[in-house]
């Protein structure tokens, strides 16, 4: 029998942080936009964050793909992001409000798990009985978002399917209420959750949700063998992965290259190219072991450059990120673990002005040396960096769009960082606006 003959298939990129987040994600996707016909989250809720700069106008994303702000690109959300009903509406509505088409090409899967109110106030009262008991804080966004996870894998949770159907969303939700009452009453000394304001409002928003509602997955799958390229965006960083970060310190949902299949609904052969987005230096926002961490306090330290220079805030919490050198034995995990195909290297201008730059190439832990982080978080917590010193420069980088326009010693950096972690570094980002890009190898022409 004769094959059938197939249109020509696109070609598909999967962006994830290399870190601990807060990389620089949304204006490298949004850059790679320009090449891709749809826009792809896999994983995470509303605690992401991306900020991009559009021709001086600043826009923070936490929901919605960052391909909303590329007119005609498709923006699909995939079964492995968790979806919050009223600030997924609040999200349409702002970005609407900037004159930008939404509603018509968004596209959402129907086996998202909802999050609901109660789930955010188990979040905040964990955090608070963690805080007052002495055990310490894990860090969460208090959006709702772990516990939302906790009830996909306990096989209860709320999907965005069951708003289709109000009778059995209710019955749904009364079990789920009664259950995390219990919960909160006995266990987090917090007030009992309301049935029906909170089951007015979620069929209020699910009218506004139904025309969204899609089978993602097989959309993505027609939309490949028509030709689209696909670019498939990761959320907080490889380094807050529930299995592969430093655990318990970590998100909710893997943020790994190789989710981007699970949570979108199409087989990993459809991953052709992975970019690990990877800062010029460390951050991380929230409570966790921070080898390279320096001191942000002291004007005129390093860490007070990075922290004030780079502006480093969270997108979503506002809270201030924590600063350090850059970590190649860290980046060496993400490396292994995503299989990345190239790197990005932002904010590399936030560095313009120092007159060294140190690299961690390697901790003592005891009496061992290791290259590569290790798994145990406590492990990591205990690591003593190692450092590589290199020489700065003084020259700006800010908006360069050609690698030999670099400093020397900029492109001496870049190098050794390469070397270190053994994998090239196609893209390196001068600045937020996206025209602030060199382009050494492009991910859609690899």
């Amino acid at each position: 029998m004769q094959a059938a003959i197939r249109p020509s298939a696109g070609r598909n990129v999967v962006v994830v942080g290399t870190q601990w987040g807060d990389e620089g994600k949304g204006k490298i996707v949004d850059w790679l936009t320009d090449h891709a016909q749809g826009v792809v989250r896999f994983q995470g809720g509303h605690n992401a964050g991306h900020t991009l700069v559009i021709n001086g106008r600043k826009t923070a994303l936490q929901l919605i793909p960052s391909g909303v702000m590329r007119d005609g690109v498709n923006c699909y959300i995939g079964n492995g992001v968790v979806v919050d009903p009223a600030h997924m509406l609040l999200e349409i509505e702002r970005i609407e409000q900037l004159g930008i088409d939404v509603r018509s090409r968004l596209f959402l899967s129907e086996a998202c798990p909802l999050i609901m109110p109660l789930h955010v106030e188990l979040d905040r009262a964990r955090e608070a009985l963690r805080e007052s008991s002495g055990s310490g804080k894990i860090g969460t966004t208090g959006k709702g978002i772990g516990p939302a996870y906790e009830d996909k894998v306990a096989r209860r949770a709320l999907r965005v399917q069951d708003l289709k159907h109000p009778a059995r969303f209710e019955a749904k939700l009364r079990e789920l209420l009664e259950l995390h009452n219990a919960q909160l009453t006995s266990v987090l000394r917090s007030p009992a959750m309301e049935l029906q304001p909170m089951l007015d409002n979620t069929m209020k928003a699910a009218e506004q949700l139904q025309p969204l509602m899609a089978d993602v997955g097989y959309r993505l799958h027609r939309a490949h063998l028509a030709g689209d390229n696909l670019l498939f965006e990761g959320a907080q960083g490889t380094l807050l992965d529930i299995d592969h970060g430093t655990y318990p310190y970590v998100t909710s949902s893997n943020c790994v290259a190789g989710n981007a299949a699970a949570g979108s609904g199409v087989g990993p052969g459809m991953l052709h190219y992975v970019l690990g987005i990877t800062k010029a230096y460390t951050t991380r926002v929230g409570a966790g072991p921070f080898p390279t961490e320096l001191d942000m306090d002291t004007p005129g330290g390093v860490g007070h450059h990075l922290s004030t220079v780079g502006q480093e805030r969270g997108t979503v919490t506002g809270r201030a990120r924590r600063c350090g050198w850059l970590d190649a034995a860290a980046l060496k995990r993400s490396i292994i673990i995503n299989g990345v195909s190239g790197l990005c290297i932002t904010k590399l201008d936030v560095l313009d002005g120092l007159p060294e730059i140190k690299i961690c190439i390697g901790y003592k832990l005891g009496s061992a040396e290791l290259d590569i982080l290790p798994l145990d978080g406590d492990d990591v917590a205990a690591c003593v960096p190692q450092y590589e010193t290199l020489p700065g420069w003084s020259e700006t980088t800010a908006g360069l769009t050609n690698w030999e326009q670099l400093p020397h010693n900029a492109k001496r950096y870049l190098e050794r960082m390469q070397a270190l972690i053994g994998a090239p570094i196609d893209m390196v980002s001068t600045g937020p606006d996206r025209v602030h890009t060199i382009l050494i190898r492009h991910p859609y022409r690899a």
